[in-house]
């Protein structure tokens, strides 16, 4: 069987410059069988990191569904609408920013763990907290400012009103964002993914509970609701920190003033990160303020939230998937495997693309029914059935998307995907929605169809940089990367102990 072209797996005689070599790496693909047998081993690695970090982050995304269902079915449709716009812009502009800002310390992380620099872990932690504290704090006038922001962007007065209310009640969820994506990406590079999973489930049951107590029971309508969305991010964060701290003594060491020092470099990957992150995250949320100037605005609205909050349940997979194949390719390259990281890519890319076309024809097959789940009202149920086929489209691109995002993560691209986000998203994907949306009269339909455009673009740019991506120069780039965008940590009197005191991590 030819060896994967342009993957790069073939059997170089030449030793990479500064990583490992041939002798060190996966063993090269030359056989049908050879193929099932690695297809079925790395399977196995990437699910065992992935699917417990899916079910973490299915139980943190479902604190917002259960939101949704609460409200939908006892406040009623423009409350909904005003939830929607709360949670799938305000929550998706803190998150793509957070997520984006933690991201750095996926990628440091994960390479420092592949070259068996696990002492540098919790310091690493402790400067990412530090920034991502930061960013909530500044991420929160736009909280606290959500009505006149609405407003100032042709929302719906009424609609514009009720997120606003319901969005300033949940702005302490984003603190507990901060924390909680920096302890993820601490434990997932250790791929430690079991427990935060079970903490993920414990937090979602507690949403459950809370809300039915608060919405139902008590009868404290919006605020009741954004009251028990706060609680769950708070029981999952909290958790997290406490866990890493009681029962993670390899990685995390105690509070260390070296997370003070050199953060200049950190955060410049953050940024990277984060820029990269916020362009992809926020494009999609956009879809749901360039519908609040259409007709009918509020069942516009409601109905995009639906399907939203539909297709973010498979992008919570996707993203423990994006997890564990950066954690792969980070984990390979810091231990100078590249063809290992390669198999990683072919694998999860393959598996992904399967599970996006079977939620496809999951969503055509019940496009008429599967709103009933947050809502009874007929209007809003048709209205929900008119745009699947665009939702069930949007499934198939996010498998590949979201994964291809976590190789970039993985590799230390953030600075080039962010510009490919800019251009696809932005230049083209917008102004095309915008364009059939309101000049073509094509609705939601058209808005959502112009900026699923640009997600294909960016989508096929990124297939092709993976598939030309030297992973033998990638994995010689490892290690240096560790300590140029760690600040120079290991240069520090308080962090040289650290590196000392673990030895090279044999795969």
């Amino acid at each position: 069987m030819q060896q994967l072209g342009a993957w790069k797996l073939e059997d170089d005689r030449n030793e990479m410059a500064g990583g490992g070599n041939d002798e060190d790496d996966a063993a090269p693909v030359r056989s049908a069988g050879e193929a099932a047998v690695m297809v079925w081993e790395e399977s196995k690695r990437l699910w065992g990191i992935g699917l417990p970090i899916a079910v973490g982050w299915l139980s943190a995304f479902a604190t917002g569904s259960i939101t949704q269902m609460f409200v939908g079915h006892y406040l009623g449709t423009l409350p909904l609408a005003g939830a929607s716009i709360g949670l799938t812009v305000f929550i998706n502009l803190a998150l793509g920013f957070l997520l984006g800002m933690g991201s750095a310390l996926e990628t440091l992380c994960g390479q420092a763990y592949g070259a068996g620099q696990v002492g540098m872990l919790g310091v690493y932690l402790q400067r990412s907290w530090i920034i991502l504290m930061a960013s909530a704090l500044l991420m929160s006038p736009f909280f606290v400012f959500a009505e006149p922001l609405l407003l100032l962007i042709g929302q719906d007065h009424d609609v514009a009103r009720e997120a606003a209310r319901f969005t300033v009640c949940i702005l302490p969820a984003i603190f507990a964002m901060g924390l909680n994506f920096g302890a993820g990406k601490f434990l997932q590079a250790q791929s430690k993914v079991v427990v935060p999973a079970w903490i993920g489930v414990g937090a979602l049951l507690a949403c459950a509970m809370l809300s039915y107590l608060l919405v139902v029971v008590l009868g404290c309508g919006m605020l009741g609701a954004a009251l028990a969305y706060d609680a769950a991010h708070w029981i999952i964060a909290l958790a997290q920190a406490a866990y890493i701290m009681g029962w993670c003594r390899d990685g995390w060491r105690g509070w260390s003033p070296a997370a003070f020092h050199h953060i200049a470099a950190f955060l410049r990957l953050s940024l990277e990160s984060a820029v990269m992150l916020c362009l992809e995250i926020w494009y999609m949320g956009l879809i749901t303020v360039l519908t609040g100037d259409l007709h009918d605005a509020e069942v516009a609205v409601s109905a995009l939230g639906v399907c939203m909050n539909v297709d973010g349940w498979e992008v919570m997979v996707f993203i423990g998937l994006n997890a564990a194949v950066s954690v792969r390719v980070s984990n390979e390259l810091g231990a100078g495997r590249p063809r290992a990281a390669a198999h990683a890519v072919v694998v999860v890319v393959g598996e992904s693309l399967l599970i996006g076309l079977l939620c496809m024809a999951l969503i055509l097959v019940f496009r008429d029914s599967f709103s009933v789940i947050f809502t009874s009202d007929a209007t809003l149920r048709r209205a929900v059935s008119r745009i699947a086929g665009l939702l069930a489209v949007t499934m198939v691109l996010n498998s590949v998307q979201q994964v291809v995002s976590g190789v970039a993560i993985g590799g230390g691209w953030q600075g080039l995907v962010a510009y490919i986000n800019l251009g696809c998203y932005y230049i083209f994907g917008l102004p095309l929605g915008y364009l059939l949306g309101y000049t073509f009269h094509l609705g939601v339909g058209g808005v959502w169809s112009g900026m699923l455009a640009g997600v294909a673009l960016q989508t096929v740019i990124l297939v092709a940089v993976v598939w030309r991506t030297d992973w033998k120069a990638e994995a010689a780039q490892a290690s240096s990367r560790v300590q140029k965008w760690g600040g120079k940590a290991a240069t520090t009197d308080q962090e040289k102990p650290l590196l000392q005191a673990e030895g090279s991590r044999s795969d």
